[in-house]
């Protein structure tokens, strides 16, 4: 997820400083520069965000995992064909 999203937020970030210096007249010269700090800064706000998530998502499903097989060896254990 993490590259994912990093890619997603720095493509964002970098078109809307694009367009903010389109609208106000600035120079070429002086957007790009912002806009490449804006992509990379938010590729990499992106990327830690993507990564938490994942691992988030990872530990939700392993623990249900956890929880029903459990659950499946204690019914196991009080089957009365065991």
């Amino acid at each position: 997820m993490g590259p994912t999203y990093a890619g997603i937020l720095g493509a964002l970030a970098f078109v809307l400083v694009i367009l903010r210096g389109l609208i106000s007249g600035s120079s070429a010269t002086s957007v790009l520069p912002v806009a490449l700090g804006g992509l990379f800064g938010f590729a990499l706000i992106g990327y830690v965000a993507g990564r938490l998530a994942e691992q988030s998502v990872i530990e939700s499903v392993k623990l249900r995992f956890e929880q029903e097989l459990s659950l499946e060896r204690q019914e196991v254990k009080q089957s009365p064909d065991a």
